[in-house]
């Protein structure tokens, strides 16, 4: 990875459903503060300090912005993830831009409200498939034929839950689930190629979207709290820490293919309070 590598990122910041957002869109560009990935050109993209896109005007203010900087080049793309067309699209602006593609990066994803399975309706879980799964499928299937060229690499965003599970979100980790087992069938079918396919999953990581979760809350300390508590190193994941894993898995990971690297603070371990007996009852 150490010619000018153009790195594309599916980032979702908004959706239609979610108590908190309204629009799905994605940014482009090299990822800010990361030296080894200051070579990198062209289309990464991910949520860091400096990318919190609200409006189209403001992704181009990020892309004029990382442009400046003079490492490397930004590329905004709006785009709907769950629209396959608009995602061929925005593989084909990579590739008319710059000529190839070595890295997809896919951060698209979205949590729900948590409830229980009846609370859900079939169109809510299409809907949460279409963002977190549909999405990967077909960045991956679009993107491919030209990684393969490059002998590149994928990454997906998973996440924790895919293996602990959790409370009142069955739609979420079914789909999370499904990223999972994608990015291991995905790796055994592209080793051929000498193309990689990792994934990472976060625990709490404190985004703008777990911020506004937590106001949304009746208590916004004591959600902050619960949030830092989950973790044994008692404190929430930073977007700046899961983006260093993800320059590892892309650049210097390159013995590693269908992996899921956890990053938690330690999350999964231990034993809690976990019994839902009492709660069953009061429910």
């Amino acid at each position: 990875m150490g010619r000018s590598d153009v790195w594309l990122g599916l980032g979702l910041l908004h959706t239609p459903f979610h108590p908190f957002s309204s629009t799905t869109q994605l940014r482009s560009g090299t990822v800010p503060d990361t030296p080894n990935m200051s070579r990198s050109r062209g289309v990464s993209a991910k949520l860091s300090k400096h990318c919190c896109i609200t409006a189209e005007q403001e992704g181009n203010a990020v892309e004029a912005k990382l442009n400046n900087k003079g490492v490397g080049q930004c590329k905004f793309v709006l785009c709907d993830v769950s629209n396959e067309s608009q995602v061929k699209r925005v593989i084909e602006t990579a590739i008319e831009l710059y000529g190839q593609l070595d890295c997809l990066i896919n951060n698209a994803g979205t949590h729900p409200p948590h409830l229980p399975i009846d609370g859900y309706s079939g169109e809510d879980f299409h809907n949460i498939i279409g963002i977190n799964v549909f999405s990967i499928f077909s960045a991956c299937k679009f993107a491919l034929p030209h990684l393969r060229k490059t002998q590149g690499n994928i990454i997906n965003n998973c996440s924790l839950v895919a293996d602990i599970g959790q409370l009142h979100a069955v739609t979420y980790c079914a789909s999370k689930g499904a990223i999972l087992s994608m990015t291991k069938a995905l790796a055994i079918d592209e080793a051929c190629h000498n193309v990689r396919v990792n994934s990472f999953a976060p625990s709490n990581v404190f985004t703008p979207l777990w911020e506004k979760a937590a106001l949304a809350s009746s208590d916004y300390n004591a959600a902050i709290q619960t949030g830092k508590d989950s973790q044994l190193l008692g404190r929430f994941g930073t977007m700046e820490e899961v983006g260093l894993v993800c320059l590892f898995l892309a650049a210097d990971a390159t013995f590693c293919t269908g992996i899921n690297i956890n990053v938690s603070g330690g999350a999964e371990l231990d034993y809690g309070k976990k019994s839902r007996i009492e709660a069953s009852k009061a429910e």
